[in-house]
């Protein structure tokens, strides 16, 4: 069985200063077998670490479209940001990857994805990120999870983290895959654990991102 924390930033995020090397590390000291790394805009981390890891790892990114963050997992290249949703699925399916809402109907993130634009694109969408370690709380957490339900799609999770200690908040414990092609099917047999994580750490990417500006 893996564990898999299916969204994790790195120092390749303009809001996480997470090296590599030591992302490894703390994986391994969780048992953390299978990451995937959604860094901001770019694949370039998650290229890095899949090279070094001694485990396995999906390149992944965030994208950001002028409606909301989608997630392309497997990828081979970076999709930039700031394209249409249209545009950006058809990159991602371009380059043989998986469609994935991250956090979507978060009201306190304003790249959250609505319910509108869900509808609209839902024929497009593999996954959704049901529960995700950093959202908070006082808003309807099972909104994600009665979408999928309801549409039919694969349910994901992830801690989000972007410090060392987020890292394992969330995860699935999934059977193996070999690759894209059977990552659905063993998706869909995973249970979802985790706990939320504090909401104070939004204020260490605040801090990263005023320090990566200025530098």
């Amino acid at each position: 069985m893996l564990k898999a924390d299916l969204h994790i930033h790195t120092k390749y995020s303009m809001d996480s200063s997470t090296p590599l090397d030591k992302l490894i590390k703390r994986c391994l000291e969780l048992d953390i077998n299978c990451v995937a790394i959604a860094d901001h805009g770019t694949t370039e981390g998650a290229i890095k670490l899949k090279q070094i890891a001694p485990f396995l790892v999906i390149v992944a990114e965030e994208v950001l479209t002028p409606r909301g963050e989608i997630m392309g997992m497997f990828l081979k290249e970076t999709v930039p940001s700031g394209l249409s949703v249209e545009e950006t699925i058809s990159r991602i399916r371009a380059q043989g990857g998986l469609v994935c809402i991250p956090h979507p109907f978060d009201r306190f993130r304003p790249s959250a994805m609505d319910g509108d634009i869900l509808e609209e694109i839902v024929d497009e969408v593999d996954i959704i990120e049901v529960f995700n370690a950093r959202t908070i709380p006082f808003q309807n957490l099972n909104g994600p999870r009665i979408f999928a339900q309801k549409h039919g799609l694969k349910q994901s999770a992830g801690s989000d983290a972007h410090i060392l200690s987020e890292i394992g908040n969330a995860y699935v414990e999934m059977p193996e895959f070999g690759g894209r092609d059977d990552f659905l099917e063993a998706l869909a047999q995973g249970k979802i654990c985790g706990r939320r994580t504090n909401p104070l750490v939004h204020f260490f990417s605040l801090g990263n991102r005023i320090r990566k500006k200025f530098r």
